[in-house]
């Protein structure tokens, strides 16, 4: 209605896996601004994990990181691989 493509198709995107149940495993990659390169990382949903918008607009997704064994937040586009 009032917002850019891409922030609709984001949100499609995002209404997709917001259906996600605890204990999933999965794969996600996305760009890494403090790397300077796309990474990809082993993921599991838990209750911790969650879609939302920060206050300055950003699309955040936080989810459990296997391989570092924490949580992380990806920004702006991702893509997820279950």
């Amino acid at each position: 209605r009032g917002y850019p493509i891409d922030d609709r198709i984001a949100y499609t995107k995002i209404e997709r896996y917001n259906k996600m149940e605890n204990n999933t495993q999965f794969k996600i990659t996305y760009y890494s601004n403090k790397d300077k390169k796309h990474i990809t990382r082993q993921g599991k949903w838990t209750d911790q994990c969650r879609y939302w918008t920060s206050k300055a607009g950003n699309k955040l997704m936080t989810y459990f990181d296997m391989d570092a064994q924490g949580y992380r937040t990806a920004k702006g586009s991702w893509k997820v691989r279950l």
